[in-house]
């Protein structure tokens, strides 16, 4: 083994991520509200870009798009429609969406006849309950900080939890529940009882040994299990001023003549152009500002360059989705087939973290409905034919089946399992199906059980 020590030449191959290229990847994964951000950030820092943006086209697709859908609001991927009294104007519902929970509580105390003392203490409790309605300050701990007497606050305390909505003011979940429930008409002391002493044991459905603590019929728990499922845990949440949210598919896929054609679309991106005047002063010989307008250039065109790549390799993508997946545009979520990122990359010759980028945070508008790109991607599950089949499709026949069963008698994982393979002929593991299960949020069948119908 040679040990000197000495100076060598040596030749090596090394993937350099310079920051061109980091440009170009964080372009590709940017949705189409965010590169239309980032594009207009990079105008302020370079002269040369210069931006128009289709307003018109923004403003009739924003309309169609109201219009169609009734003013619709996001959230965490999915959309419902903002709640609307026919008999309301828009200027009435406009106002009421931007009143906060406590403009409410101040509104109500305004018409209260208090005492000047009295009043000032309210006023500052309704200020400081949180966006779901509760109070984290204790009456000892407001009357230190206000420096009033612990009596004085306790009794604004009692006025602030009178008020609307029910349940506000409280300082924990089980104190939410209660004041609501002593709001009724017709006091449910059985109600009460149970949210005092056993919540605990309702949150995990033990209704069994609630009814043996309390010494009554099980059916009774459960109408008092079904009737605190209509009370509202988070009475405040209801005024939360939350800016709407909408959702521009990046792609869009239509029939045409009987053949699906796909676009993007690109009405929300602003068109890229020179600046001319300040393009003439990169000829401005060998000077700083022609330096600068020289770089400026340079990263224009990368920018430009790496959009239009941006562009492409997102339609490609989404033809070779579309293409995949004829059967799911035909017939919709039950024909979903197993799809992963590779197959994709293959398809459009690219590696398939090219492709999860691609696809990540950007939606397609099908004939079915609004999809993100990456709901296409599921894994295959084996049927009884030697087929695949997707795990999509699975879900919703395991929901189709627990939507049907007898709630008296809740199927377990193990009947779940037998009922996919003899009524759809899907074969998976109790496994898997207890793991689909809790994806979709659904309890377990001792948990799903009721007592009544």
């Amino acid at each position: 083994m040679n040990m000197e020590y000495g100076l060598f030449q040596q030749q090596s191959m090394k993937l350099v991520m310079t920051n061109e290229l980091r440009q170009a990847i964080t372009i590709l994964q940017y949705s189409v509200l965010d590169l239309k951000q980032y594009l207009h950030e990079q105008q302020l820092e370079n002269p040369l870009m210069e931006l128009n943006d289709n307003i018109i086209k923004e403003e009739i697709a924003r309309e169609k798009y109201d219009f169609d859908y009734g003013y619709r609001k996001t959230r965490a991927g999915t959309s419902e429609p903002l709640d609307m009294d026919e008999n309301d104007s828009l200027v009435e519902q406009l106002s009421r969406s931007e009143e906060g929970l406590q403009d409410v509580l101040l509104n109500q105390i305004r018409f209260l006849h208090l005492d000047p003392l009295m009043k000032r203490i309210l006023t500052y409790l309704a200020l400081n309950v949180d966006e779901n309605g509760y109070l984290k300050s204790t009456s000892q701990e407001v009357a230190e900080e206000i420096k009033e007497p612990q009596e004085s606050v306790e009794e604004a305390l009692k006025i602030l939890q009178s008020l609307e909505p029910y349940g506000v003011g409280a300082t924990s979940l089980k104190e939410c529940l209660l004041l609501q429930l002593k709001q009724l008409e017709v006091r449910d002391l059985l109600a009460e009882e149970i949210v005092r002493k056993h919540l605990d044991l309702l949150a995990k459905k033990q209704l069994k040994r609630i009814a043996k603590e309390e010494d009554v019929d099980i059916q009774e728990v459960q109408y008092v299990f079904d009737f605190i499922q209509t009370l509202n845990p988070k009475p405040g949440a209801i005024y939360q001023r939350e800016p709407a949210k909408y959702i521009v598919p990046d792609v869009t896929v239509k029939k045409v003549n009987g053949e699906y054609i796909v676009y993007l679309n690109e009405d929300h991106l602003p068109e890229m152009t020179m600046n001319p005047r300040y393009k003439a002063l990169m000829n401005n010989g060998e000077s700083d500002v022609s330096q600068y307008m020289k770089q400026k250039y340079e990263q224009f065109q990368w920018i430009r360059r790496s959009v239009m790549q941006r562009q492409e390799t997102l339609l490609k993508v989404a033809k070779a989705i579309v293409d995949y997946q004829k059967a799911f545009l035909e017939k919709g979520p039950t024909e979903l087939r197993p799809m992963t990122l590779k197959m994709i990359g293959e398809m459009v010759g690219a590696h398939e973290s090219t492709v999860s980028r691609a696809t990540t945070k950007k939606y397609i508008q099908t004939p079915k409905g609004l999809y993100e790109l990456k709901y296409f991607f599921k894994s295959n599950v084996g049927d009884s034919d030697g087929e695949d089949t997707s795990s999509e499709r699975v879900k919703i026949y395991l929901k189709r089946l627990v939507d049907k069963e007898n709630k008296q008698k809740p199927l377990s994982d193990q009947k779940l399992m037998t009922a996919l393979k003899a009524k759809y002929g899907i074969q998976v593991s109790r496994r898997t199906v207890a793991k689909y299960r809790e994806e979709m949020h659904i309890l377990s069948s001792t948990q799903r059980k009721r007592y009544v119908e």
